[in-house]
Formats: structure tokens, sequence, C-alpha cells
């Protein structure tokens, strides 16, 4: 069965390690006949969330118009969302983590966005497979406050340098997942 697939980017390299590995899936996810939209949140303007409580009032997710509003509508009507990003500091990227807080305007207006799959693809300079947590946790965390279900992980360490990633099996894991969908 076909899905939409919608897939949210979180490094400004475009011939990054975890760009290699969304191009991937998406190569993936496209050739079992799925839609893919892409979002790569880095290369947009997105803010965080003002805690306003307007949502979708003004027509809009957000009454503060920047680019989330683009996506606002795709992953509404997704079947999943696949966030793929480097660890920042031990961390989500900001400009993910923006469209993340920003997933409240649908709670706050009231829109059911429960029962999507969702999958994480990340990756890290460090060995240490416990520093991908700063990502891992509240990707699942807010998976689950959503009534997400988590369909897969890939999780690849010991890459920095662009390249680096052919190096492991990261772009290989990340096309296998997309037989999880």
């Amino acid at each position: 069965m076909s899905k939409k697939i919608v897939v949210i980017t979180g490094s400004p390299r475009k011939n990054g390690n975890s760009f290699a590995m969304t191009d991937a899936f998406i190569k993936a996810a496209e050739a079992k006949g799925h839609t893919v939209t892409r979002f790569d949140a880095a290369m947009k303007n997105v803010g965080g969330c003002h805690a306003c409580e307007t949502c979708f009032k003004t027509g809009k997710a957000c009454s503060f118009d920047d680019d989330f509003n683009t996506i606002a509508s795709d992953i509404l009507e997704a079947d999943a969302v696949v966030f793929t990003m480097p660890v920042y500091w031990y961390s989500i990227p900001a400009q993910v983590k923006g469209v993340i807080d920003k997933l409240f305007s649908y709670v706050v207006a009231g829109k059911d966005i429960s029962g999507k799959e969702c999958a994480l693809i990340a990756c890290c300079e460090e060995d240490d497979m416990s520093v991908i947590d700063g990502v891992r946790v509240p990707i699942e965390r807010s998976a689950s406050l959503l009534k997400w279900h988590m369909t897969g992980e890939v999780l690849i360490t010991g890459v920095l340098n662009v390249g680096d990633i052919e190096k492991a099996d990261g772009c290989k894991q990340a096309a296998a997942l997309a037989d999880k969908f």
C-alpha cells in the first residue's frame, strides 16, 4: 500500500552524511511506490513556537508566517513522518527543533494527527552510541505523545566529514528502513 511520507531534514550540509542517508531512504521509498515530500528545515525559515495559541485561527498552522506553514498541511495528511539529522551538541539541530515545537499547533487547534508512523535517521561524529540519545529520546517521546508508532531508526556513529558515511552501512540501513513502511 502506497503511503504519504514527509521527510524532515536537519542538516545545512547538502553533501553531508545525514543527507546521503536521507537520499537513500527517499530513493528506496519512492521505488516502493510511496509519495515522499521532503522539507529541508535548515534551508527554510522556521522559528520556534511563540506559545500564542492562535494556531490555525488565521487559516495557517502558525500565525507567525514562516516556512512551517508550507509543510503543515503535508504533515497533517501524511501517513508517516521521518526525521533525519546529524547530532548537534548532543541534541536535535535547532532547525528541526523549530518544526517539532510547531507540531503543538495541531494540538492547540484540535487536529487529530495520531496514528502516523514515525522514523528517525541520525548520525554523529563520536563513536559512542549514547551520544545519539539527545536526538533519539526526544523523537521517541514526541512520537509517543502524538500517538505515533515508531517504525524504525537508523543510528550511525563515527561519521563527521563529508563521505564518512560511505565507510559505514548508514545508506544501506536507510534504504532498508523504507521496507518497514
